[in-house]
């Protein structure tokens, strides 16, 4: 369960069912501030909330939880290259430096290369060691991320 994806997903949600955070508290019966903490990534909505939201929403509540971002932009790790350095590092600078990094582990060097790029004042070398031996999964997982991330910031251009 990733805060950041949940926090996007839940604005997006908001934003495409035409909602203002005042109007989706005034909806759900709490406050705008709580509304706000969600799409910051503060807090989740505790499930009372979670169980309004899905039926507002008319999703289930794994699908908020766990969002199954739809393909906007890209569908593989390594097309995160294909992106504007700008908005791809908006998205990136979401993550943590060992997420980044952890993820750049399954990726081509030219991927590394372009990332590194981006982030001149991280040396990922030094993290990669720090990191050590990990799991492919591990690495999987953290790529998935990063491109429901860039492909949630594609749906909320829209």
């Amino acid at each position: 369960m990733n805060m950041n994806i949940i926090s996007k997903y839940l604005q997006f949600l908001r934003k495409s069912n035409n909602y203002t955070q005042d109007g989706l508290a005034k909806e759900l019966g709490i406050s705008r501030q709580a509304v706000s903490k969600w799409e910051t990534g503060t807090t989740i909505p505790d499930l009372e909330i979670l169980l309004k939201l899905s039926k507002l929403y008319d999703i289930t509540i794994n699908d908020i939880l766990e969002p199954k971002v739809q393909s906007q932009r890209i569908t593989d790790f390594e097309q995160i290259s294909t992106i504007s350095e700008k908005e791809l590092k908006e998205v990136l600078e979401q993550f943590d430096t060992n997420s980044l990094v952890t993820a750049l582990m399954g990726a081509s060097p030219e991927t590394n290369s372009f990332c590194e790029r981006l982030f001149p004042d991280i040396d990922f070398e030094m993290v990669r060691k720090n990191i050590g031996r990990i799991r492919i999964e591990t690495v999987e997982d953290m790529q998935n991320q990063i491109i429901s991330m860039v492909n949630l910031q594609a749906m909320e251009e829209k």
